[in-house]
């Protein structure tokens, strides 16, 4: 077992394009399917949707529950797309890790934030069951196990990227903590969600990424299964920028819908 002799070069900006379509769509499918397709089918007359809350005339437990379940749910069908690996190219196998990470963090992150916080959707969860303590204690113990977990499932399908992890890991985290506080600050909501959920959600929750080269120190990848390098993809570059204009600029602002 071993991993590349042959130094590899991934293209920064591509990555960074990669980086950011991951975490919009994770962000998308947490707020808008999770919370927001509950929310309209539960009945709501009036919904504001921007990147960091849902806003709705009315309020259940599935609506708060459903932004994590979908995003663990997504997740699992990401990883499923991973099963047979070599019929992407790099960047689009990046991509998938890259997207089954966020969607894996942001959900069992949400447990332990909203356990430790009691603040957020799973403290919408478990609000008035008692003892209370014993649900969010339940909550802190879930969240700490399964993000754990989630950072093996991570790690496991990061393995073929050895030797670059820490370009490949960090940059995501920092063009994420980014994007979620551009975009947040032209909420609706105010800047509170910004301070409280947007960027303790991104920057919290995808802390994995930055432990993982660490984690993932020493390990190795047999030569015929190693990724090749991320290269310099227009393709790329230009659908993370769009995404990344419309996310910060139109979603940012919020989408209203009524009925």
């Amino acid at each position: 077992m071993s991993s590349t002799s042959t130094p590899v070069t991934d293209d920064r900006l591509t990555v960074i394009a990669i980086a950011a379509m991951a975490y919009i769509l994770a962000d998308i499918l947490h707020e808008g399917l999770g919370h927001g397709v509950t929310a309209w089918l539960s009945g709501a007359r009036h919904l504001t949707m921007s990147t960091v809350a849902l806003q709705s005339d009315i309020g259940t437990r599935w609506i708060s529950a459903n932004g994590t379940l979908v995003n663990l749910l997504f997740a699992g069908i990401f990883w499923m797309f991973l099963r047979r690996p070599r019929r992407y190219s790099p960047a689009s196998r990046y991509f998938l890790v890259l997207t089954m990470a966020a969607n894996l963090f942001d959900g069992t992150g949400y447990f332990l934030f909203s356990g430790v916080t009691n603040f957020g959707d799973w403290a919408e969860v478990i609000k008035g069951w008692q003892p209370h303590w014993v649900w969010q204690l339940g909550l802190v113990v879930v969240g700490m196990v399964s993000y754990y977990t989630a950072m093996m499932l991570v790690a496991a399908q990061m393995r073929p990227f050895v030797g670059r992890l820490k370009g490949l890991c960090w940059t995501p985290y920092f063009t994420e903590g980014i994007l979620a506080g551009v975009a947040g600050v032209f909420n609706p909501a105010g800047l509170f969600y910004v301070i409280a959920s947007a960027l303790p959600s991104t920057l919290g929750a995808n802390c994995g990424l930055l432990a993982l080269p660490g984690i993932m120190h020493g390990w190795t990848c047999r030569e015929e299964s190693l990724a090749g390098p991320v290269a310099r993809s227009t393709a790329w570059i230009a659908a993370g920028a769009i995404a990344s204009a419309l996310f910060i600029l139109v979603l940012g602002r919020g989408l209203t819908w009524s009925r």
